[in-house]
């Protein structure tokens, strides 16, 4: 019988987020313990996707776009996805997934388009070290963007369906100026609105704001989406959970009337 040779390196999985030992487990060089008991979820989403527990204003401003995220509705196409399987009698964990296989470039990309956006900008004049961007600098960079999308339906960040002012946005906005939180990303969101209000009655979604926002805690445009998914899965539960509480199994979304045939016409096979 011939000899099998293949060996697994027991070394091969690297990681730097846990180490699980016998009755402990140590998170990003903390013990899980003290984690417990002395920070809250939000600095535990950050610790684990920063590498760093935030500081106390950072803390603060991230939790804000967590609680942003965490519902807008039956409107997105994800939660109606999660509602729909839910009531096919499918487990909360595959409606679940329903709702994040539904992300798409149309519903909840636009963070990372906008942080890419800003970002980009931001770097191409900026360098970590300068004493910051004065605004007409910061101005220069609107005009640069509103001027390249101005042929365009929509501008990243800008723009609801449902809202004139999105209030998540307004509302975050106004809670950065307050705290004092105010990083070039974000000078150059109120400063890129300033200019399409005045030109196009059109505000900052809360997809713009939050990526202004994440972009001055440090965050990449890779983790916008994932950082909105946190934020956004406790109100997709919520839905599954009712849907299957107080809603009729087997939900339809339109009768047989509602359909409209517009194929070749049955003549029988010859």
């Amino acid at each position: 019988m011939q000899e099998n040779n293949f060996r697994v390196n027991p070394h091969s999985l690297k990681t730097a987020i846990s180490r699980v030992e016998e009755d402990k487990i140590v998170t990003m060089g903390y013990n899980q313990r003290d984690l417990i008991e002395k920070i809250r979820y939000s600095d535990m989403v950050y610790l684990l996707l920063k590498g760093r527990l935030p500081s106390p204003k950072e803390g603060k401003i991230f939790n804000h776009v967590l609680v942003s995220f965490c519902d807008h509705g039956v409107t997105p196409p994800s939660t109606q996805t999660a509602r729909l399987v839910a009531s096919s009698g499918s487990p909360l964990n595959s409606a679940v997934a329903g709702a994040l296989l539904s992300f798409g470039h149309k519903h909840a990309g636009a963070i990372e388009k906008t942080m890419e956006l800003f970002q980009t900008r931001i770097n191409s004049i900026y360098r970590t070290g300068d004493s910051g961007l004065d605004n007409k600098q910061i101005a220069s960079l609107a005009i640069d963007i509103y001027n390249e999308f101005i042929d365009c339906k929509k501008i990243p960040g800008f723009g609801h369906r449902y809202h004139k002012i999105d209030p998540r946005a307004d509302k975050l906005m106004e809670i950065v100026i307050k705290e004092g939180f105010i990083g070039p990303h974000i000078k150059l969101a109120l400063a890129l609105e300033d200019l399409i209000y005045q030109k196009k009655d059109i505000r900052l979604n809360v997809d713009g704001a939050n990526a202004a926002i994440l972009s001055d805690l440090g965050f990449t445009p890779d983790l916008g989406l994932g950082v909105f998914i946190i934020g956004r899965t406790p109100g997709i539960i919520a839905h599954i959970h009712e849907e299957k509480m107080e809603e009729e199994e087997f939900r339809r979304f339109c009768d047989l009337d509602d359909i409209i045939y517009e194929g070749g016409r049955y003549d029988g096979i010859r």
